[in-house]
């Protein structure tokens, strides 16, 4: 079902879209970091805030993407249409709240987390987030469309549409932080308009009638009981792996900021070059999830475990490969941070044991746990998360972090545990055969 060719046309748009979006998460904290280290530090602080909104929007998305995959393989274009429709309206409906409920207790959530942070960080923190919130119904939208067309394995049209936004939001940055002088806001602003860019384009494109899947707008606007139920059977526990996972990050951010302000400003800088070090994992994700899929939905069990195989020694080569390379380039990059001299040297280390571990252990515990979900086994996938991320990774940041008082390079310790515990429990899981009973469509 899928060439050797067309595998790489999928993975190589979908690797050029997600290093340049990491290009630009990294721009924008070194344009930030111009404004001193309190910004950065109140940035860095709510983004985890922020970025648990997008793993909730990514997830439904991503649910919804296992659905219409077994559709196209079992080639029932009406339903997969019909299911293209209720992710629209699931991301709709759920993106609007979060926004209300966020515009009403984002604020005061901030003073409630962050207690202790100086007041120039907390200004930071809530210029942040008030602006970015409003974002959330163009993120939910665009990511619902950019995992229809995944799903389509035309991810080359995804990467045109990211490499606009990103373009958008790189210009906005440069104006916002050095000719307004703006500060988080002059990041804030740019983000959400290329939010609502992206989003109006990805929905006109799903909305084109010669494509494999055609969102239908008036269809949207109607709740399906029957689909959304369907949908939701694997978008609702990515949801939850996904908010949860995210939702630990934020506390262990809580943590991380009663370190002081070089932890916190290393954590804040160290996640975007953790993210691009983990680049060709999240790559592999939406692969897996499309392949598995497809071939779950055309009832091949054979051509399953054989790509399933496929995929993750795939995923090892090019994880060990771009994690010595970024390590390669490390010393090249943090000069080009304006933070003091113990923050860059946190960074160095903690950037070595992040590389380290997601050079082996990642591709068994991202790229692994998205074949198994898209067999339909997603509530495994949940569990698995909540008892390696929520438990083991929170705990072992504790006892190491503050305990040991490793500080952030303890935080960075517990993450690569993490992932060889999920890794190890998703290897039994694939082994055992369990995920073969399950039935999606």
């Amino acid at each position: 079902m899928f060439s050797d060719k067309r595998l790489a046309s999928m993975i190589i748009p979908l690797m050029i879209e997600h290093l340049l979006q990491m290009v630009v998460g990294i721009a924008d904290t070194m344009m930030v970091s111009y404004a001193g280290e309190a910004t950065v530090s109140g940035v860095s602080l709510d983004t985890m805030i922020y970025t648990i909104f997008i793993y909730l929007f990514t997830a439904l998305g991503t649910g919804g993407a296992v659905v219409v995959s077994q559709y196209i393989g079992h080639g029932e274009k009406k339903n997969s249409d019909h299911a293209a429709s209720q992710i629209y309206f699931i991301a709709g409906v759920v993106s609007i709240v979060a926004m209300a409920f966020m515009l009403v207790v984002g604020r005061g959530l901030l003073g409630i987390m962050y207690p202790t942070v100086d007041p120039e960080v907390m200004d930071a923190c809530r210029t942040y987030l008030w602006i970015v919130t409003l974002s959330f119904p163009a993120n939910a939208l665009y990511n619902a469309g950019t995992a229809l067309y995944r799903s389509m394995g035309r991810t080359r049209t995804t990467m045109y549409v990211s490499f606009g936004m990103n373009l958008l939001n790189v210009a906005g940055n440069a104006i916002g932080i050095f000719v307004l002088h703006a500060g988080a806001a002059g990041v804030a602003w740019p983000t959400t308009i290329s939010w609502y860019f992206a989003a109006i384009v990805m929905t006109a494109l799903c909305t084109r009638k010669e494509a494999d899947v055609t969102l239908s707008i008036s269809d949207a606007l109607k709740p399906d009981r029957q689909m959304i139920t369907r949908i939701s059977r694997i978008a609702a526990p990515n949801a939850v792996e996904n908010t949860l996972f995210q939702l630990a990050r934020v506390l262990l951010g809580t943590l991380t900021a009663t370190f002081g302000t070089a932890h916190i400003a290393a954590n804040g800088i160290g996640q975007t070059i953790w993210s691009l070090s983990a680049s060709m994992c999240v790559v592999m994700n939406p692969i897996s999830t499309t392949v598995i899929g497809q071939c779950m939905g055309a009832g091949d069990i054979e051509a399953v475990e054989w790509y399933m195989k496929k995929i993750v020694r795939l995923s090892l080569l090019l994880s060990t490969f771009w994690n010595f390379f970024i390590l390669a380039l490390t010393p090249l990059i943090l000069p080009l941070y304006s933070v003091s001299a113990e923050t860059k040297h946190l960074l160095w280390i903690v950037v070595i044991i992040h590389n380290v571990f997601a050079s082996f252990a990642q591709p068994f515990s991202h790229p692994l746990s998205a074949g198994i979900r898209a067999t339909g086994d997603a509530r495994f996938t949940m569990w698995a998360s909540i008892f390696s991320t929520i438990v083991c990774r929170t705990l072992l940041s504790f006892i190491l972090g503050l305990w040991m008082k490793l500080g952030v390079i303890g935080i960075a310790i517990a993450m690569g545990l993490d992932w060889c515990i999920k890794g190890v429990i998703c290897v039994l899981r694939w082994r055992s055969g369990k995920w073969k009973s399950f039935k999606v469509i």
